[in-house]
């Protein structure tokens, strides 16, 4: 039970020193070391000295952009590091499961556009553990028009997203990037991603979204051991966003079950 301080006076102190009790309690919940909160004028990480990994380890670095803004923090308590129930990753409304390393840890790479974002870090109850706003302030980077954001609630399965252009374009984990621009800006090959597809000026026609089950991950490296991976039927959530940070945005969310390994499965064709 909670009980004031003798600096917490009666009345509003009283209050004001709940409140603090709370968010401290909170913030020592679930401590988010970046992005910070605010205004942000800098754009993505250029930081060449820190390597853009996420856990347990990036073996290889990918994507239609060199460099991401890492989602990086710790989680204080023990069912934190449950798998069987993880911990949700909510960015910009999309969630994930977040899986931690042993001693808490977790990184996740995003691609964040400009204007507002945020991040909330969800208990496996649904209540929020911690929660973040910050403005992404830099003018030359483009808004996403299409925007597609997988993960799956497995660590030790990779999964991949594959996207068909009208153009016959195929943007996948070999072929990132699209010729005109965009393709994959996120490619997770650790964990329960994200996986992230974006486009600033998408052609006229039609893209259609396939995931596929590519095999699993663990210590040794990739391997295709059906038996290694933690729950019988992988749920993938597949996100479709258009028109992102506009008053137009609107929000389309997919729900796949993967079975074995080399299940590929259409899931969206947007007409844009």
């Amino acid at each position: 039970m909670w009980r004031a301080s003798a600096s917490c006076k009666a009345g509003a102190l009283v209050a004001a020193c709940w409140l603090a009790s709370v968010t401290g309690a909170v913030a020592a919940e679930v401590d988010l070391q970046g992005p910070r909160g605010g205004w942000h004028a800098a754009g993505l990480l250029e930081d060449d000295e820190r390597p853009a990994v996420a856990y347990p380890h990036n073996l290889i670095d990918r994507g239609a952009q060199k460099h991401r803004t890492l989602i990086q923090g710790r989680l204080a308590t023990a069912q934190g590091r449950d798998r069987r129930s993880p911990h949700q990753l909510v960015v910009n409304g999309n969630p994930m499961p977040l899986y931690a390393g042993d001693d808490g840890r977790f990184v996740r790479p995003y691609a964040f556009g400009p204007g507002s974002n945020s991040i909330e870090v969800r208990r496996p109850d649904g209540g929020v553990a911690k929660r973040l706003q910050f403005y992404e302030t830099r003018g030359n980077g483009p808004k996403a028009a299409l925007r597609v954001i997988a993960s799956w609630d497995d660590p030790q399965a990779e999964i991949d997203m594959h996207v068909v252009t009208p153009d016959g374009q195929h943007a996948f984990w070999a072929a990132p990037v699209l010729q005109g621009g965009g393709g994959l800006d996120v490619d997770s090959v650790d964990g329960a991603g994200p996986e992230m597809f974006s486009l600033s000026a998408p052609r006229k026609g039609r893209y259609h979204l396939y995931v596929n089950y590519w095999g699993n991950f663990g210590e040794a490296g990739y391997h295709f051991d059906e038996t290694t991976r933690q729950r019988p039927v992988i749920t993938v959530s597949l996100s479709v966003v258009t028109r992102e940070n506009t008053p137009q945005e609107k929000r389309e969310t997919f729900v796949v079950p993967l079975r074995r390994i080399g299940d590929l499965t259409w899931v969206k064709t947007v007409e844009w």
